[in-house]
Parts: C-alpha cells; sequence; structure tokens
C-alpha cells in the first residue's frame, strides 16, 4: 500500500514538473508540493476524460504521459481563473 502511495507521489511530480517545463509560463503554479498535486491531479482528470470517452476501461488509470496531458489540462484552467479581474 505505502510503494503505491510513494509511485502516485513520484509520478504525480515527475508529471507535473514535465507540464510545467512544456507550458513555462511565470504564471504557473510554483514549489514541490503544488508540482506534484498538479500531477496528481492530472492523473485522476485524464483518467476520468479517459473512462468517460471510452479510451480507458473502468477501473484503469492514466500512464506517465496521460497524467502529463491531464496536469497540462489543469494548468489552462488555471491560467484561465488568474487571469480573471
Amino acid at each position: 500500500m505505502a510503494s503505491t502511495w510513494l509511485g502516485v507521489i513520484l509520478i504525480g511530480f515527475f508529471a507535473g514538473l514535465l507540464a510545467r517545463l512544456i507550458s513555462s509560463d511565470p504564471r504557473n503554479p510554483q514549489g514541490c508540493l503544488l508540482t506534484t498535486f498538479l500531477g496528481i491531479l492530472g492523473a485522476v482528470l485524464f483518467s476520468w476524460i479517459g473512462q468517460v470517452t471510452g479510451m480507458y476501461a473502468q477501473g484503469e488509470s492514466a500512464g506517465f504521459f496521460g497524467a502529463v496531458i491531464g496536469a497540462l489540462i489543469v494548468l489552462g484552467l488555471w491560467r484561465m481563473l488568474i487571469n480573471k479581474p
């Protein structure tokens, strides 16, 4: 169980880091915890999108690249919220 959570945290961190590097915007969330949260949230979001669209079976989760794509979607939503006056 602990190794599963450690894997989720590590994959989330690296997926969030790669998404931040790809988008390279100064308004991106900064810090290790926010980067990890970004990657984990991206994986959850892309898993849900994949299950709704039929890309993944029920109970399957997104892999590393799915987490990066999901994190990029989350970053896009983040920028939309930050730009609001």
